[in-house]
């Protein structure tokens, strides 16, 4: 890669470059004064004059306008990298106007040449043509983005085609991630750059072995997925990263103290953490006095710092600023890291320092939602937060630390004030752009706009209602507005102000009005289109007896783009009952958006109210392709693998009723259901119901082991509410006939018979199996519940073991559950008495079988003493044939003795 190239990548002006400065002066200023933030020299300069002539912008939109000419450069490869400095320069200016600041000095009116209007046309024109095509997938760009021109400009440069400038592909990327975050919804774009960054990757690695370029282009493919909420993906390219830069790192324990009152130390969370060296590294270049930086509170060294975001104190009564670990050592740690001290840990390069961020934000992803999440989270950023190096990284150390603080009691009011602090400081010039730009694209850093709604939410979980009122009205969400107004109750409120907005009366659609009034009549009925048809579902939200009316006008007026309008109309139908009419609007909401795996939920269930299995499968397929930790998702694909095995047994059948393939192909989808139902279990482990339906499933194909497992989750989730009804026992009972069919005696020395061996060895049946089965029953079962079933599978385990006194006494607590044992005097059901005495004597057969056997117990005395009670209490069945029966067991305990 070239070397210019490479330090635009990197945003760092290399001090080796000076031969380039020599050799080509113009192209070489150029790059560094991108680099150096000096955007409005860059898009202002000769080459950007001749660079940005447009013919008819005010009737044709920007591909149309511009021709992308430079006459004055003949060679091709300084063309295509003149190209993209502009390029970079205009993407720049664009993400300092609306992310980092400070207050961007250049206009898209000063950089942009219309040859048909030498008078300028009004920034903001430009600005809402720009927003008009940045509009995708029915989805609007956010309206009150500042320049928005330069990064349509910026796309439309970047699609122009390239052979020199291998890093093309790259700034797409970027491109892209920028774009997305301007759209309300995730959307995939048309320009997908992945293929061509896998060539760019290899050339990384192979040619010039810039191991940070390496880092940093899988960091931004990995944020790119977790925009698209594919998590596993994105985990994987940020472990990557870490692989690629050589960050070693690790999450332990030390012995430390996190309140002020604390007396004991007790173990704490630590990232152990460690960058490579580098060669001039600004993780090396560290003061003396910041050497030690970590045995002292955080906030006071970070506070020193004039080019840093202010990072509040927690100034609480109970807990310390940060947790103080006492240990030298953390209690275990891999060889790399064990000669860290969690105390004084080194300070990390600002790069590895993004990755443990992006790596904090998959440990939110992927972890359950319970209290662990904030508790893994946090070391991440307190590591970061130790040694602060970079303004935007910092920035975003501080602003997860805010989101983990929102939930807790003592920090929540931390939590809003840092993240107004946070808020503040972006149009200030406390730090030097390239400074803020550096590590930008390596950071999942939030727009202004998005910075304060997550600050009017924040208002909103603390009741401050008319401050969150306050921010989405000023800037123009009006969404979260209604939202406002229905949590006040005042829903009346909210459809004034949607229905004021489309009628014009709101101060929003005049200044739209107004600053139309510079387009042409056909341009100005185009514009902003997408949001006129989100207003128009909101209103239909609000009025749901005309909703069908208003997201029918949505769908018609975003000339059939509105994911959101097609959303809410079949959600309207599904909730109603009309799943024929359901299906089809869903059907082409996630044609427009299928990154949102609730449609696709949505969908699925229509199509299982119609009995369409086939449609349901494919549904929550790509509900849990999209979100693999949707255990509900899961458990409706296994039932919809087995509703197919039921619908093609009772159309597969030959003249005969049996047919070989289509037995094969019924296994089969049982066996993806039991995949589907195992994956689901790891995120909705506290299921009982897909812990049953799993039970079933694994027993229907042989799974005995994972069965045994579904049952023992189960008896733990439900005995204490329903008893013995939580066991099924007739599953228990297969268990134990699987234990039990297996010679007791046969061992691995039983000889060549691979049978007879697996029969050892399979974890499914006999001995491989007797052990989970035993445990069921002694561990998780028995201390809970019991029933004369359960007592009676309990005794055959035993029997088959040989255990005869526990057999025994297995067989007399099923006798006493049973009904001889609960039968009360007076009772006048013959049928259950005939029942009764059926259960007298196979307990008398069990005392006659085991009783010799068991040393130091009386049987017959135990048998007599049964058959008295039961007699006593059964006297009013004197009558019944069945009566010389128990005379009769009386007589041979007699006569035996």
């Amino acid at each position: 890669m070239d070397a210019l190239e490479s330090s635009l990548l990197d945003g760092q002006w290399d001090s080796k470059l000076h031969t380039e400065l020599e050799s080509r002066p113009a192209i070489a200023m150029l790059a560094k004064d991108v680099i150096d933030g000096k955007f409005r020299e860059v898009l202002t300069s000769p080459l950007a004059r001749e660079f940005f002539r447009a013919s008819g912008l005010q009737d044709k939109s920007y591909e149309e306008s511009f021709s992308w000419k430079l006459p004055s450069v003949t060679d091709e490869a300084e063309k295509e990298f003149i190209q993209v400095t502009l390029a970079v320069a205009s993407l720049h200016a664009f993400i300092q106007a609306n992310w980092t600041g400070p207050d961007l000095n250049i206009k898209p009116s000063e950089v942009i040449i219309d040859m048909m209007n030498p008078t300028l046309i009004s920034d903001e024109v430009l600005d809402m043509k720009a927003v008009t095509e940045l509009a995708y997938g029915g989805e609007p760009a956010y309206h009150l983005a500042q320049h928005t021109t330069f990064l349509r400009l910026t796309q439309l440069i970047f699609a122009l085609p390239y052979h020199h400038c291998i890093s093309v592909c790259w700034w797409q990327l970027r491109t892209t991630i920028i774009h997305e975050q301007l759209l309300d919804e995730a959307v995939p774009l048309p320009m997908d750059p992945h293929d061509s960054l896998g060539s760019l990757l290899q050339t990384l690695t192979g040619d010039t072995g810039d191991r940070d370029l390496t880092g940093r282009l899988q960091l931004e493919q990995g944020r790119l997925e977790h925009i698209f909420c594919h998590d596993k993906v994105a985990s994987d390219r940020f472990l990557q990263a870490a692989h690629a830069t050589g960050l070693q790192y690790e999450l332990t324990g030390a012995l430390g103290r996190r309140t002020k009152f604390q007396q004991n130390d007790l173990s704490q969370l630590v990232l152990l953490a460690e960058s490579r060296k580098r060669d001039n590294s600004p993780a090396e270049a560290v003061h003396d006095d910041l050497a030690d930086q970590s045995r002292t509170p955080v906030n006071s060294s970070i506070m020193t710092n004039s080019n840093l975001p202010v990072t509040l104190e927690l100034n609480d009564d109970t807990l310390l600023e940060q947790t103080i670990f006492t240990s030298s050592a953390p209690s275990s740690t891999t060889n790399q890291l064990s000669h860290l001290d969690p105390v004084s840990q080194p300070p990390l390069h600002p790069l590895d320092q993004c990755i443990l961020l992006s790596l904090c934000l998959n440990v939110r992803n992927t972890s359950p939602s319970h209290g662990l999440t904030s508790e893994q989270m946090s070391p991440y950023v307190a590591r970061v937060i130790s040694h602060p190096k970079n303004w935007s990284v910092h920035t975003m150390a501080l602003l997860l630390r805010s989101r983990l603080e929102s939930t807790r009691t003592r920090t929540v009011e931390r939590s809003v004030l840092q993240l107004q602090a946070l808020v503040d400081q972006m149009p200030t010039a406390d730090s030097p752009l390239p400074e803020r730009l550096h590590y930008f694209h390596s950071i999942p850093l939030p727009s202004k706009w998005e910075m304060e709604r997550e600050l009017a939410l924040r208002f909103l979980t603390l009741g401050v209602v008319k401050s969150a009122l306050e921010i989405f009205e000023r800037l123009e969400m009006w969404e979260e507005v209604v939202k406002c107004w229905q949590s006040m109750e005042r829903t009346d409120k909210a459809v004034v102000i949607v229905r004021d907005l489309l009628e014009g009366r709101k101060e929003e659609a005049e200044n739209v009005i107004s600053r139309g009034k510079d387009l042409p009549s056909p341009r100005r009925g185009k514009l902003d289109l997408a949001r006129q048809a989100k207003l128009w579902c909101l209103l239909g939200d609000l009025e749901p007896d005309n909703a069908v009316e208003h997201y029918g006008r949505a769908w018609a007026l975003s000339k059939e783009t509105s994911g959101r309008a097609m959303r809410s109309l079949g959600g309207y139908y599904f909730a109603r009952g009309e799943f024929e009419k359901a299906i089809p609007c869903l059907q082409r909401a996630v044609k427009i958006n299928p990154l949102l795996s609730r449609s696709w939920f949505i969908l699925g269930c229509a199509y299982i109210r119609l009995e369409n299995w086939e449609g349901a499968r494919d549904s929550f397929s790509r509900c849990v392709s999209i979100d693999d930790e949707d255990g509900e998702s899961w458990n409706n694909l296994a039932s919809m693998y087995l509703r197919l095995d039921s619908s093609q047994n009772n159309s597969g059948l030959d003249v005969n009723g049996e047919d070989e393939p289509s037995k094969a192909k019924s296994f089969s989808n049982k066996i993806l259901a039991f995949r589907a139902l195992k994956q689901g279990l790891k995120y909705s482990y506290d299921n009982w119901r897909m812990w049953t339906n799993y039970m079933i499933v694994a027993v229907d194909i042989g799974e005995l082991s994972e069965a045994c497992r579904a049952l023992t989750r189960i008896v733990e989730e439900r005995s204490a509410k329903t008893g013995a009804e939580c066991v099924d026992e007739e599953v228990l009972e297969r268990l134990v006939t699987a234990v039990t069919r297996v010679p007791v005696g046969l061992d691995q020395s039983a000889g060549d018979d691979d049978r007879r061996r697996d029969a050892v060895n399979s974890p499914n049946e006999g001995h491989g199996l007797l052990g989970r089965v035993l445990e069921l029953f002694d561990r998780t079962i028995l201390p809970r519940v019991s029933s004369p079933r359960i007592f009676r599978a309990y005794a055959r385990l035993l029997t088959w073991q040989s255990r005869w006194e526990d057999a025994l006494k297995a067989y007399l607590d099923w006798y006493r559950c049973g009904v001889a044992g609960t039968f009360e005097k007076g009772e006048t059901d013959v049928e259950k008495w005939r029942e009764a005495v059926n259960e007298v004597e196979d307990v008398m057969d069990v005392l006659r079988n085991f009783g010799p056997r068991v040393q130091g117990i009386n049987w017959r005395h135990q048998g007599r003493s049964i058959i008295r009670t039961f007699m006593g209490r059964s006297k009013d069945f004197e009558d019944e044939a069945e009566w010389s029966r128990l005379i009769e067991f009386q007589s041979e305990l007699r006569t035996e003795e």
